[in-house]
Formats: C-alpha cells, sequence, structure tokens
C-alpha cells in the first residue's frame, strides 16, 4: 500500500471515527432532551429566568382577583392561587417575580417575558391558535353594571339590551360578548383598560359595562356609588367560560401547571380558595329572551 493510500485509509477511519462519536453524541443530547422536557422538576422547567418562576399580570391588579394592587402579597384569588400553583411546582415564595403586562399584550402572538399569566383570561379556541391555556381554574359568567337609575337597570332579557349605549375592554371576551350575543343597536364603546371603561362608566358616558361577574361586583360595591350589578348574562354554546393561565406558545410548562392544577383541585385547596374570595359571586340572571 502506498504512503497516500495509507493516508487515504487513516483519514477515512478518522471520519468515520468522528461520524459515529458524533452521532452518539447527538442521540445522547436527544435523549436527554427528550427526559428533561418531561421532568416538572424545577431544575428541569423551561423557564424564563433559571431557579425563579416569572408570573404575568396586569396593573393595576384589581380586587377580588388581588389585593392592595401587590400580586406579590399572594392575596386574592388569582393572587392566592398563583403561589399555590408555585408551590405544587416546587417553588417557595421568595423565588416567584412578577412582570407587569397588559391583558392585550399578553394573549398577542410572540415570545413572553412571563412563564405564565394570571389575568382572568378566558379560554377560547380564537385565543389557542396563538398562546397556550392551562386547564380552567374557574368558571365564570359575564355580568351587565350600571346605575341604579339607568336606562339599563331595568333590563331583564338580552333584547332589552340592544338599544343601550354599551362598553368594554378591548379584547376581552366581555367585549366578544356584546358584538357576538347582544349585538346592539350602537357600536360598543371600547377601552384600553377596565379603568378607562369605569371612567366612562362614573361620566355616564354609556348605560353599562360589561364585565366578569366578580369583577362586576367589586366594581358596583367600592368603586362606583349608586351602580348595581344589573344581572349576570346567559352562558352561550354548549360549554361554560373558563379562566386559564397563559403561556407561549408551545411551552413545555403547560403541561407541569396542569398537573399543579389538578392537585389543588383534588386536595380541594383551589375550591377553599375560590370559597374566601368568591363565594358571594352571585346576581340577577338576564334571560335570553
Amino acid at each position: 500500500m502506498s504512503r497516500n493510500m495509507t493516508s487515504r485509509v487513516l483519514a477515512g477511519v478518522l471520519v468515520a471515527g468522528l461520524v459515529v462519536t458524533g452521532c452518539g453524541e447527538s442521540e445522547k443530547d436527544e435523549a436527554s432532551s427528550s427526559a428533561k422536557s418531561g421532568s416538572c422538576a424545577v431544575a428541569d422547567l423551561d423557564l424564563v429566568k433559571a431557579g425563579t418562576l416569572t408570573i404575568g399580570t396586569d396593573s393595576p391588579a384589581y380586587p377580588p382577583w388581588f389585593e392592595d394592587d401587590d400580586p406579590s402579597n399572594g392575596k386574592g384569588f388569582e393572587g392566592e392561587v398563583a403561589y399555590a400553583v408555585a408551590e405544587q411546582l416546587g417553588f417557595v415564595a421568595k423565588d416567584v417575580t412578577w412582570a407587569t403586562v397588559a391583558f392585550d399584550s399578553a394573549i398577542k402572538p410572540g415570545a413572553k417575558d412571563f412563564d405564565f399569566d394570571i389575568n382572568q383570561f378566558s379560554i377560547s379556541d380564537e385565543r389557542a391558535e396563538v398562546v397556550d391555556f392551562s386547564d380552567g381554574y374557574y368558571e365564570v359568567n359575564q355580568a351587565l353594571a350600571g346605575y341604579e337609575d339607568s336606562a339599563a337597570s331595568s333590563a331583564t332579557t338580552l333584547s332589552d339590551l340592544k338599544g343601550l349605549k354599551l362598553g368594554a375592554q378591548v379584547g376581552t371576551t366581555s367585549l366578544d360578548y356584546i358584538n357576538d350575543v347582544i349585538k346592539p343597536d350602537a357600536e360598543p364603546l371600547v377601552y384600553n383598560d377596565n379603568n378607562a371603561a369605569k371612567a366612562a362608566l362614573a361620566a355616564k358616558q354609556i348605560d353599562a359595562i360589561v364585565l366578569d361577574l366578580p369583577t362586576a361586583l367589586y366594581v358596583t360595591a367600592a368603586e362606583i356609588e349608586n351602580t348595581v350589578v344589573i344581572g349576570q348574562l346567559p352562558t352561550t354554546g354548549t360549554t361554560s367560560e373558563e379562566f386559564g393561565l397563559v403561556f407561549e406558545k408551545g411551552s413545555s410548562l403547560t403541561s407541569c401547571v396542569n398537573d399543579a392544577l389538578a392537585a389543588l383541585k383534588s386536595d380541594g385547596k383551589l375550591d377553599a380558595i375560590r370559597e374566601k374570595y368568591l363565594a358571594s359571586a352571585v346576581a340577577p340572571e338576564i334571560t335570553e329572551g
């Protein structure tokens, strides 16, 4: 065998060795990655910041969902649920941090700067095209709030609402309900957040606003004098409306959080939190007639 031939053979052996080694490492990495993605241990979670659970919500953070506009105190229904989920995942309170995220921004497509967001997000097929949702953690109805002496106060059916000037926050199922179910004669007024919608109601620029029922009860009891919850609105479709936690589309954390929620439901903790903050969330019913 010539020197050139020997060199070519040796080179071939080295290349083959590198290919085999490379395949072995690739397979090992793939197996490791696969194992990691299936683990819900804190060290294996794919987080925005390693070792820290970053939770998003809007500001201000209103009762009964949060208290004192401070999600980090763990009070209010969603504040306490968030920390209960964190604990199930293996985080202590000091390893939880909060990010301020506008409602509409959280449900837009694209990368997120939070691990999950909790902010009364109703689960919907349309939203689920661009973000992931957890399983539901609270079943909710929409409601109508207005002044006791307003044109809306005597409404008892959906048809009674058609002639009213209604308002709601942009991007919400409250606004969807107005457009898709009530279908009022006048275009609804759309606001960037609930603060603006409440200000419009307080100034009597609109007859009523549509909100989820617990929020409507708080607004009328504690924020705008002489207003009432005129009624909770009938559920549409074959399934009830539920709130879910929001994740970046394709997040591997979703299944782990679903396991955490399942545990909280199974041991009664989620029901206990709901009873603590939302047991009084009842109101007269507006019918479909």
